[in-house]
């Protein structure tokens, strides 16, 4: 299943979660205002920037909305 890190605040996650809502994508929010999960963010991303989206199961790790959803489209 699809991760994606989140800020309930931020309106790039939004629009991707909006993306992922629409087409039925199944995926699980992480949301970093839990300190454990901006710290994991972090840890694997490298930086404290959202919306973060993991694939395991293709090996996809990537920022920016945008390019996010042009990834999306292509599952």
């Amino acid at each position: 299943m699809l991760e994606l890190f989140i800020l309930p605040t931020c309106p790039y996650c939004f629009k991707v979660m909006k993306y992922l809502d629409e087409n039925h994508i199944p995926y699980k929010k992480i949301d970093i205002t839990d300190k454990q999960n901006e710290e994991a963010l972090i840890r694997i991303g490298g930086k404290r920037q959202v919306p973060f989206l993991i694939d395991k199961e293709n090996g996809i790790e990537m920022y920016e909305s945008s390019d996010i959803i042009e990834y999306l489209k292509t599952l």
